[in-house]
């Protein structure tokens, strides 16, 4: 039986970001569950332009002229389901984020995605902004998400996460991933199904 892949987007590139510490705790939960393979990627590791094909990305059918994006998309064409980790910034998501979004289209398609996101109240603001962006990618977002408010309470002088910090969201973040097992499973039987 073929495991089920997971992509975890970290979805910051700042210096001292905070973004890395959740995608990890939930990258280390991940793993742990029978028959999934997770991998985490880092946008710092595809350094894109801004996007500026004068074609749709739509149209190019996974031919990509930029041989980082062409290296994107075939990671992300990899996974059956992805785990967004965004912060908010200024009541929005980041531009890398977006940006790394925008460049491919159909290696998105009809699969699951779920949120966990910092910032001001918990980065829902910058959830509500990337669902209608999602949907529009024909990929599913599923309703739990993971926000956590204050991340700059939850890190030392150093930036590093103090021991224990995520504690209090195990129980969200669990219920989360099952949420995001079941959509996978249904999307992925789905896709086979229809040859999609």
């Amino acid at each position: 039986m073929t495991p089920t892949k997971i992509k975890i987007i970290i979805g910051s590139t700042r210096q001292g970001r905070f973004g890395d510490k959740p995608a990890n705790w939930v990258f280390e939960a991940a793993k742990k569950i029978d028959g999934v393979e997770t991998e985490l990627l880092d946008l710092r590791d595809y350094p894109m332009q801004f996007l500026s094909e004068s074609a749709l990305p739509s149209s190019l059918k996974g031919n990509y002229s930029d041989a980082v994006v062409q290296k994107w998309a075939e990671k992300i064409k990899e996974a059956d389901a992805y785990i967004i980790v965004t912060p908010e910034y200024n009541h929005g998501y980041s531009p890398v984020l977006k940006n790394a979004m925008d460049h491919i289209y159909g290696e998105w398609n009809n699969k699951p995605v779920g949120f966990v996101s910092y910032g001001g109240v918990g980065g829902a603001r910058s959830v509500e902004q990337l669902r209608e962006v999602i949907i529009e990618l024909q990929m599913a977002p599923i309703r739990n998400s993971i926000n956590i408010p204050t991340p700059w309470m939850l890190v030392d002088e150093k930036g590093d996460l103090k021991p224990g910090a995520l504690e209090p969201f195990n129980d969200a973040r669990d219920k989360f991933l099952v949420q995001l097992l079941w959509w996978t499973k249904a999307l992925k039987s789905a896709r086979e199904e229809s040859g999609i």
